[in-house]
């Protein structure tokens, strides 16, 4: 089996199928334009530029050079997660970061160290790849569930307020909203793994068989990937609408709305 090398002609003429985005929003009046080519430049450099870094990185294969980038990794991560909602409040940035960070931490850990059981931990050819999705999974996950957390409240006031007048408690308040919270982050991965392999073959099974892998080993690391996955969004998600329910109930089950502003 040979695998086919890309030069930066094919690159381009790839590259030119933006356009057909590009077309449709002219076409369709949608006012994308800007926003296609700015994330389409973005693409182009931020791959580009990773790419690099990650050939001396797998060159170096020291801890030293490996964890500072997974660090790096997570930090972007938890803050892109904290700045798609609608409202924002005190401690959102950092809430996104710990859950982020913690789950997508936790699960590849197990990953390395239990399934994979790679050695050293830190082999950048399994550690980085493998952190990356999962953080890239999580912090769709945890956007989403931020998001729904603070706008169901803030639609739900009413009957939040009933619920701690009558005497409940800010979790018997918040429960209803926790819950379609938590529903909306995991229903991504949900939807991803309804029609893995049958509509869709993911990013890392499809690049693994193009540099020639065999199919049924490619299909094991990716069902090992989805289920890592699964795992951290769902613990993500959790952790993320636990901590803003903490932020926005006093312990005297006060619900404070008075700290969610909207997005600027």
């Amino acid at each position: 089996m040979n695998y086919q090398t890309l030069s930066y002609t094919d690159l381009g003429i790839a590259s030119a199928l933006i356009l057909i985005n590009g077309l449709l929003s002219v076409l369709l009046k949608l006012q994308l334009e800007r926003q296609l080519l700015l994330a389409a430049v973005r693409t182009v450099v931020q791959l580009l530029a990773i790419g690099y870094v990650l050939g001396w990185v797998f060159q170096s294969a020291h801890w030293y050079v490996v964890l500072p980038l997974m660090l790096a990794m997570t930090l972007i991560a938890g803050i892109s997660a904290a700045g798609r909602g609608k409202q924002r409040h005190a401690g959102l940035l950092t809430d996104s970061v710990v859950a982020v960070g913690l789950s997508s931490w936790l699960v590849t850990a197990l990953g390395l160290f239990v399934v994979l059981r790679v050695r050293p931990w830190y082999e950048p050819q399994y550690a980085i790849p493998i952190l990356g999705m999962v953080l890239g999974n999580t912090l769709t996950a945890v956007s989403l569930g931020l998001d729904r957390m603070t706008r169901e409240l803030s639609a739900r006031r009413d009957v939040v307020e009933m619920v701690l007048a009558l005497g409940g408690t800010r979790w018997e308040a918040a429960q209803a909203a926790a819950v379609q919270a938590v529903k909306a982050g995991m229903m991504p991965t949900l939807n991803q793994m309804t029609v893995v392999g049958i509509v869709s073959l993911p990013g890392m099974m499809t690049g693994q068989i193009l540099a020639g892998q065999s199919p049924t080993e490619a299909v094991r690391y990716q069902i090992v990937i989805m289920f890592l996955i699964a795992a951290a969004s769902a613990l993500g998600t959790v952790c993320a609408v636990l901590m803003t329910f903490n932020r926005l109930f006093s312990p005297a089950h006060q619900f404070m709305l008075h700290r969610l502003t909207p997005r600027k």
